[in-house]
């Protein structure tokens, strides 16, 4: 019993076959987040995106936006004009998925076929248009369309490029447009990176509970194998050298040789941020809910916008002027109706050249879609465009919008932040700024972020939020705002970090290979070994046959 209750052999134990059973994929966690410091997941950027769209020719539009949604039993959120082919189209968001209707007939996209998308990504990537060829037609996700942004446009074509970059585009039956790009340079790197990373691998992510209930527990494992192990690494160490090793006058301040000498000494030097980098990979699923999202509640964002998108104001002249009046500035490719304090609104980017290519910053995989991209844009009031357009709502509008938002909880402040805060921020800077940032004396302590260039909140935060925000970025991604921005600093601290964290885990599964090697032949002999030969051995005796030192006791 007393050799039950010894808390150093539960320690022991603890890290030791934890270790054993989980040093592969720590060393995979770890390499893996050094690549992903430099390579994502493949996607198609928003700037790609809008680079290669046909230009935009409203002439044909017969059938106003709000008849062609209601022809297609559809509630839209947003509405997006745009060209399919030389057909113009409009593509609504209802119920969390995407659906396009002509705007000339009004008649609903039912599906385009293998050719017709081959014809719109000639018209895409008009350079590869004699090499384009079709690769599979995809009814569930693939690799790398996991993602649930992507996954509302299913299904769709994978249409391959022909050229040396081995390029993949997908477009979606549903709407005709691509919405995923990947090169056999961005498969290689994200497989390496975020696939081994989040254990991303096609069948088992698509069992999405599973999948999450899996990163989020071995996580937590994973930091119970970390607090153990420096537990034990503290209590072996010794600072006055008390330890002899066999064939050795010198003494040592640690009882272990060879590799796993090694392992003690990384344990104690990268044990505490191997700890941290589990225990926040757990938080990076937010764990039974208890953190609110970023994103605005609906009640929030209706009532910035005055209510549920309205586009009865939106008619074919109506939106045909405010592209005559945006065409002054540039060409517009796609057009998007926005709703501000229940006003309607037209928006369009600047398409930016394929020559530009090198300043496209649209790094989230949901971004390609955002109506919040830092590109040059310009707003038209739907039903007065002869007002001219602009590129910003007035202050004292998005103040009241701030107020709208929620009008029971009074206002602590309200500032206009021209640079990131410690919550509002991306190195990338494709964050949107300036912005309103409005902080509430609700039991929430709520933050909301509200985007003058768009009409929209960009961001909300709450007390949990925040705290989750240091919980899983800033321990996981170390985003420190003393050390985030000041690269290669940054640099070098995550990637030795990970490095000490990639010697814990190789030095670990050298001794586990061996302990499982004699375990193994242990059982052998157990098996193959009649019944009555077995000596019983005393609980000292276990020990030694089980490899602990005299230390452990």
């Amino acid at each position: 019993m007393r050799w039950l209750l010894d808390w150093r052999r539960v320690f022991i134990y603890t890290h030791r076959w934890l270790g054993i059973a989980g040093c592969v994929v720590f060393l995979a966690w770890f390499a893996s987040g050094i690549v992903m410091m430099y390579e994502r997941i493949p996607r198609l950027t928003a700037e790609e995106r809008l680079a290669r769209m046909a230009p935009l020719d409203l002439s044909a539009v017969q059938v106003a936006p709000a008849d062609a949604a209601a022809a297609a039993g559809l509630v839209p959120e947003r509405m997006r004009v745009s060209m399919l082919g030389d057909r113009p189209v409009y593509r609504f968001l209802s119920a969390g998925d995407w659906s396009a209707v002509f705007a000339d007939s009004g008649e609903p996209v039912r599906g385009v076929s293998v050719d017709e998308a081959i014809d719109l990504i000639r018209r895409f990537a008009p350079e590869h248009a004699s090499t384009i060829a079709p690769d599979a037609r995809l009814e569930d996700s693939d690799q790398w369309t996991l993602s649930g942004v992507i996954r509302a446009h299913m299904p769709m074509y994978r249409i391959a490029l022909g050229d040396p970059s081995g390029t993949h585009l997908y477009v979606s039956e549903r709407t005709g447009e691509a919405v995923m790009k990947t090169t056999t340079r961005s498969r290689f790197w994200g497989y390496l990176g975020a696939v081994i990373h989040y254990i991303y691998f096609t069948p088992f992510r698509r069992q999405e509970e599973l999948w999450t209930q899996t990163i989020i527990y071995g996580a937590l494992v994973g930091s119970v194998m970390c607090v153990s192990g420096l537990v034990v690494g503290i209590w072996r160490y010794s600072l006055s050298r008390r330890y002899r090793h066999r064939g050795s006058d010198t003494p040592s301040r640690s009882p272990y040789a060879g590799l796993m000498l090694w392992h003690h000494y990384a344990g104690l030097i990268f044990g505490l941020a191997s700890f941290t980098w589990a225990l926040s990979g757990a938080f990076s699923l937010n764990p039974w809910d208890w953190a609110p999202g970023s994103a605005p509640t609906r009640v929030q964002r209706d009532a910035v916008a005055g209510g549920p998108l309205r586009l009865d104001a939106f008619t074919p002249e109506r939106m045909r002027r405010a592209a005559r009046e945006i065409g002054r500035t540039f060409p517009p490719k796609e057009l998007e109706a926005l709703q501000f304090q229940g006003e309607p609104y037209l928006m369009a980017n600047r398409p930016p050249t394929l020559a530009e290519s090198d300043r496209w910053i649209s790094t989230d995989l949901s971004a390609f879609l955002s109506p919040q991209l830092r590109l040059d844009h310009r707003v038209v009031h739907a039903t007065h465009p002869e007002r001219g357009a602009f590129t910003r709502f007035p202050d004292e509008a998005i103040l009241a919008a701030g107020r709208a938002a929620m009008p029971e909880s009074a206002i602590e402040d309200a500032v206009w932040l021209e640079d990131y805060d410690t919550y509002y921020y991306d190195r990338r800077e494709a964050r949107t700024l300036p912005v309103l940032r409005v902080r509430y004396r609700d039991p929430q302590r709520t933050w909301l972020y509200l985007d003058p260039r768009h009409g929209l909140i960009a961001y909300r935060q709450e007390r949990l939020s925040r705290l989750n925000r240091w919980l899983y970025h800033g321990l996981h991604d170390l985003d420190f705002p003393f050390l985030y921005y000041r690269r290669p600093l940054w640099d070098i601290v995550v990637i030795v970090l990970s490095l000490g964290g990639i010697t814990l885990s190789v030095t670990t599964m050298v001794a586990a290979w061996r302990r499982l090697q004699r375990h193994a032949r242990r059982w052998r002999a157990v098996v193959l070994t009649p019944h009555d030969a077995h000596p019983r051995l005393r609980p000292a005796e276990h020990l030694r046959e089980s490899g602990v030192r005299s230390g452990d006791r």
